[in-house]
């Protein structure tokens, strides 16, 4: 199993170091809130749900550097400490979700000592990583019954288990839970340039499955589409509107496009905590621009482009609901119209 966040008895947040893999497999450990915030920018750890778990753990590692017996102290120290982390990485929500969870929990409840808060911030971390364990895999087995047997499925960037608390995953989860079905299943990995996630992360997660998998660069992906090689598409998101609009890593929309050129289904894996129902659609959804050096530079290494060349390097795509054939969640699988259907699941 796959533990990307683990939390020590000691309180400390645990993460495989992602920016090692795949070939080093390194676990640092973090005592200090602050700490685990850059960990977050500096993408130690990525994947909305598991930044979201990450985010709950610095918090309760905040908590604890807290100094004061006044209820009302802590609290405005309480807010500082919600606002770093909500700095972090402005597209996946389920890092804000984490954040306003872990706020309403201070905020909504009377606790008898400063102390008695701690306790209970600590044991809502702990408690938001269990349940995404749990979720992660219903989300695998719902998402598995798409699936048929001798499929090759195609998958953008890394959603597996590296990009949750572990184990399953959300699009990887899909691909996991098919094969633990006994689906005879093949996986095509793009291999999601400038950070190579699919190349690094989930061509790693599959090889440790035991699951087939062929590595492309993103550019082949119509290519084999067209070829007849792909029959289904899988991808994770780290947020999702409304009305089924999904914000994924770069280039997911063209995957999108190609797909519905070649008459393939594309689906999307995510918990019902990924879908921002205070966000109407994908445009209002902000994108993240990441530094330069990611696009400059290959793996932080060797550079690769000339001198004084413009660089734009966005994290993350929109791609409109109508290029969506289902969304995947915990709480079963939606359809279009997805303003109807994921409202649905939102109160089953």
């Amino acid at each position: 199993m796959i533990k990307t966040v683990e939390f020590a008895e000691n309180g400390n947040v645990l993460l495989i170091d992602q920016r090692k893999l795949p070939t080093k497999e390194i676990v640092n450990e973090y005592s200090d809130y602050k700490e685990v915030a850059k960990a977050i920018v500096e993408m130690v750890v990525r994947g909305a749900p598991a930044i979201g778990v990450t985010a709950a753990g610095g918090i309760a590692l905040g908590v604890r550097a807290i100094e004061t017996a006044d209820i009302d102290v802590f609290k405005r120290e309480y807010e500082l400490i919600l606002e770093l982390l909500g700095a972090t990485r402005p597209t996946a929500v389920n890092l804000f979700w984490a954040i306003e969870r872990m706020r309403k929990l201070v905020n909504g409840n009377r606790f008898a000592s400063v102390d008695d808060i701690k306790q209970a911030v600590y044991a809502e971390a702990r408690k938001i990583l269990a349940e995404d364990i749990v979720i992660n895999e219903k989300m695998g087995f719902n998402g598995a019954e798409l699936i048929k047997d001798g499929d090759t499925i195609l998958t953008h960037c890394n959603a597996g288990a590296l990009a949750t608390a572990g184990h399953y995953g959300t699009a990887l989860g899909v691909i996991k839970a098919a094969h633990i079905s006994g689906k005879n299943i093949k996986v095509f990995a793009d291999e999601t340039r400038p950070r190579l996630q699919g190349a690094n992360l989930t061509a790693w997660e599959m090889v440790k499955e035991g699951i087939d998998v062929t590595l492309i660069t993103d550019s082949m992906a119509g290519y084999f589409m067209k070829m007849g090689k792909i029959d289904r598409i899988v991808v994770g998101s780290d947020r999702i509107a409304g009305n089924g609009d999904v914000a994924n890593k770069i280039g997911t929309y063209s995957v999108a496009v190609l797909a519905k050129r070649h008459n393939i289904p594309f689906y999307v894996a995510a918990p019902m905590s990924t879908i921002d129902f205070d966000m109407p659609n994908g445009d209002g959804i902000p994108i993240e621009e990441r530094n330069k050096d990611e696009v400059l530079y290959v793996m932080g290494g060797k550079r690769v482009t000339p001198e004084g060349v413009n660089i734009m390097n966005p994290a993350f795509d929109i791609t409109p609901n109508d290029l969506v054939e289902a969304i995947i969640t915990e709480k079963g699988v939606a359809r279009k119209p997805f303003t109807e259907s994921l409202g649905k699941l939102r109160n089953s």
